[in-house]
């Protein structure tokens, strides 16, 4: 759930701080006040469309940061720890900026991330909704996925092991596809391959090659440093008066003091093994510095390869190991171009196979669909009777995709995508007589609300999303059905948090934590609060909500009863 939210110079805010609660939170106020401008923010932390109009007039940019806490199994989690961010006590934190320049920084518990990988954790934080959103409801090529997650888990299987064969597919496809390329095409490519394998082949490259030499030309490049420091280790060690005589000395008084004090005897063993250890080490010194030769030929010789080897490395890859892999790569590449007819045949045989194996998995997703869609159209149906829409039909339609290329697959003319071989549109016919429509294309505001209400009430379980916000979803509507739109979105709210701006005193009535939208001005300057009200104060605001402009005391009593009502249904929902 969304549990705080930080706005600074956004718009007509100058700053803002709100915590949320669970359940159902309503936004209230003077239109005007800045209740959208709320919702905007939110959206603009979610991965919006940025725009300097959102700064501030006079600031240098607008700031919006919000603290989610997300469960084990949410889908957020998952999206944020495979972009490498760590996920501490359940908590994410997503943060905005938008310079007056227009530049956009996006950070996701405090690392900085493109706007593409905001966008994707925070839209599966937060679903914003409005009379006319642009969300998943509203956008045809969403509806199978919406589908398929009402489905649940063995669609989920399916689709795995159907997309597993897809990619498969894809990509023998593309190997087919470049072989046939032209001749003419592919005898360039091979000139220009056979002139890269030639150039690598001559190098005769040895795998860590580079790293040895580079080794090598430092030892070379220090022999003289090297030798004096050789040297006068050894000197310190060898000598009249030098490191070994003194150990020499310590040796034999500490035999001497062992022949007196038997327990002393470890100790005068210790100081023995060190002065033969120091010995055998002096000896290896002085070896060294004996074989040490400084051949400038062979530091030339050394810098010449890795010069040749640089040249590799800047069109083949960032080390002798890369090269020769690449090297790899393209003698295969090679093979195949020399025999292309052969490695088509082998190829369009392997397509035919897993067209007939994806065209069976496609087929058991599309099996598992319609027995969903079914179900989903019900659902719907029963919901909607209840937001007072009983001659309303839902229909999920499952058809064939109108884009792609065209597969002939056992006599059957087949889409292949990634989803499978069907295209999911939710279709509906509001009243009695009318021909189904698409949902995108339904006309009537009332009528887009109850039914998105309807689809978010079944499909909020599905959608494992931490926070739902309704913006003005009620528009259009009165009466019994604002009460059961009301009752609706509370009952969205158990398993949700839920934000809902609303004009409708009934669904502020439903209520569990009741924020007040104020704007007020401060040095000549407009500004905008958000203050919890208490539960007397929500019966005013209920009451204004009610009469418009003036409270009397039969808009306050009215104000009560559905405050007090309210409260009844609630258990029961």
């Amino acid at each position: 759930m969304l549990a705080e939210l930080s706005i600074t110079n956004f718009a007509i805010i100058e700053q803002l701080s709100v915590s949320f609660e669970s359940g159902l939170t309503v936004l209230t106020g003077e239109t005007g006040a800045g209740k959208s401008i709320i919702i905007d923010a939110i959206g603009l932390l979610i991965g919006g469309r940025g725009s300097v109009e959102y700064v501030r007039h006079g600031a240098k940019r607008a700031e919006i940061e919000g603290l989610f806490h997300i469960d084990a199994g949410q889908i957020a989690k998952e999206k944020v720890e495979s972009a490498g961010i760590d996920i501490e006590e359940g908590m994410i934190v997503l943060r905005r900026e938008i310079t007056k320049q227009g530049k956009s920084i996006c950070r996701i518990n405090g690392k900085l991330v493109t706007l593409a990988i905001l966008r994707e954790v925070g839209q599966s934080l937060v679903d914003i909704q409005g009379q006319h959103d642009n969300q998943e409801l509203m956008q045809a090529e969403k509806h199978a996925g919406m589908l398929d997650r009402f489905a649940g888990k063995k669609l989920q299987e399916a689709l795995r092991e159907y997309q597993t064969i897809y990619t498969t597919f894809r990509s023998v496809e593309k190997k087919v596809k470049q072989l046939r390329e032209n001749d003419q095409e592919v005898a360039h490519r091979l000139d220009f391959i056979e002139y890269q394998l030639k150039e690598i082949e001559e190098a005769q490259l040895q795998p860590g090659e580079d790293e040895e030499l580079e080794k090598e030309k430092y030892k070379l490049a220090n022999s003289e440093k090297l030798f004096r420091s050789l040297k006068e280790a050894y000197e310190s060690l060898h000598g009249e008066g030098r490191g070994l005589d003194w150990a020499g000395l310590a040796m034999n008084h500490g035999e001497e003091a062992a022949s007196i004090d038997p327990d002393l005897q470890s100790l005068s063993e210790t100081i023995n093994n060190c002065y033969f250890m120091l010995e055998e080490a002096s000896y290896s010194l002085r070896d060294h510095v004996d074989s040490l030769e400084f051949d400038p030929d062979r530091l030339n010789v050394i810098e010449g390869r890795l010069d040749e080897i640089q040249q590799l490395k800047r069109k083949y890859g960032n080390s002798v190991t890369e090269i020769l892999e690449y090297a790899s790569r393209i003698e295969e590449e090679k093979d195949s171009l020399e025999n292309k007819d052969e490695r088509i045949q082998q190829y369009e045989k392997q397509l035919e196979d897993l067209s007939l194996d994806l065209l069976a998995e496609a087929e058991t997703l599309t099996d598992l669909r319609k027995q969903a869609a079914e179900k989903l159209a019900y659902e719907v149906k029963q919901e909607l009777k209840a937001l007072y829409m009983e001659k309303a039909e839902l229909f999920v339609e499952i058809g064939t995709p109108q884009k792609g290329e065209r597969y002939t697959v056992n006599s059957k003319e087949v889409i292949f995508t990634e989803q499978g071989t069907d295209r999911v549109e939710f279709m509906l016919s509001p009243n009695a007589g009318e021909p189904l429509k698409p949902l995108a294309k339904v006309a009537s505001g009332g009528e887009i609300s109850r039914i998105m209400l309807a689809m978010k009430t079944i499909l909020s379980g599905f959608q494992h999303m931490t926070s739902l916000i309704f913006d003005e979803v009620d528009t259009g509507v009165s009466g019994r059905v604002a009460q059961a739109i009301a009752e609706k979105i509370h009952h969205v709210s158990i398993d949700s948090q839920v934000l809902c701006i609303t004009h409708l005193p009934q669904v502020a009535a439903m209520a569990d934590t009741h924020l007040y939208i104020k704007k007020g001005e401060s040095e000549g300057r407009v500004t905008t609060s958000v203050a919890p009200l208490a539960e007397e104060e929500k019966v005013d605001e209920i009451a204004r909500m009610i009469s418009g402009v003036e409270v009397t005391e039969l808009t306050k009593d009215h104000a009560k009863e559905l405050v007090t009502m309210a409260g009844k249904m609630k258990p029961k929902v």
